[in-house]
């Protein structure tokens, strides 16, 4: 088969992070393929790169993936990229695919759902009561308020030790510009972001956070972006306590959400453990992989 592989330039440069494109076409100019590249300029992360890689499944065997793996990876050594990721459901052509061209698989995450029209109430205004002593929750819609905006950057450090196996995914550093540059890209999407936080009552610093993001019109299902608690305040059950607040406030601000999306590494003990006790539901796992250059 005689195919073209074809440069495209993505003119969206975001916030921590700018793509490279490539379409695999046939000999009459059909598209049979295509294959994304994400490079990362965060520091800490200039080394990493992220591939998303499809080709029309009557088009597979044909060696069009291999052709714009090599596209691909030449980029993304160009780049000086250390290593590049890449994600396939367990059992998929991409997980059969992947290992055969180096890819080695580095994590596992389990995916799951919320349905929250069959939320238990009274045992979810249990978790939400029961005494956190030395704490308290805060919570906001959008754009993190002046007055908390520092603490809450520095509470962004609760990630930095998030279980990830061997994918090496560097640190990223966050300060109150990224964390309002954040919001803001959330918001010129048409979506809508919910933040609760715990709060140290001895201090008033932020000492944990969970964010989820909602469809600008309310419907269909809303994504949890991240839960984390300092190393120094867990152990006191923050996170379910927090988790469990964003449920309440999703369902009384957007009656007509149908559930919550959540992913988490299987070596993520605690945060699967908070899911299981919260009622998510496992809904499917994905491999990531990863190619050290």
């Amino acid at each position: 088969m005689s195919i073209r592989i074809t440069p495209l330039t993505d003119p969206h440069r975001g916030l921590s992070s700018y793509r490279l494109a490539w379409l695999a076409s046939d000999a009459d100019g059909i598209p049979v393929g295509s294959a994304f590249l994400r490079l990362f300029t965060n520091a800490g992360q200039e080394h990493l790169a992220e591939l998303k890689l499809h080709v029309h499944p009557v088009e597979r065997r044909h060696g069009i993936g291999s052709r714009l793996l090599d596209e691909v990876v030449a980029a993304a050594r160009e780049n000086r990229r250390r290593c590049v990721l890449a994600q396939a459901e367990a059992e998929s052509s991409g997980a059969h695919f992947l290992p055969t061209r180096g890819f080695r698989k580095v994590l596992t995450l389990t995916f799951a759902r919320l349905p929250l029209a069959g939320v238990d109430i009274t045992a979810l205004h249990k978790v939400i009561e029961r005494p956190h002593p030395g704490y308290r929750l805060a919570s906001w819609h959008g754009m993190v308020p002046d007055d908390l905006a520092h603490t809450f950057a520095v509470s962004r450090r609760a990630m930095d030790d998030m279980p990830m196996d061997d994918t090496d995914y560097g640190t990223v550093t966050w300060d109150v510009d990224r964390v309002r540059a954040a919001a803001r890209t959330i918001e010129e999407r048409g979506e809508l972001l919910h933040t609760v936080v715990a709060v140290d009552e001895s201090d008033g610093s932020i000492v944990g956070f969970t964010e989820l993001v909602v469809p600008g019109d309310g419907k269909g299902d809303g994504q949890h972006y991240g839960t984390g608690v300092l190393p120094e305040h867990r152990g006191h059950g923050l996170g379910r306590w927090m988790k469990a607040e964003s449920i309440r406030q999703a369902r009384e601000c957007h009656p007509e959400l149908g559930g919550l999306l959540t992913d988490t590494a299987d070596n993520n003990r605690p945060m699967k453990n908070i899911n299981d006790m919260l009622g998510y539901e496992p809904t499917h796992r994905t491999l990531e992989y990863q190619l050290d250059l």
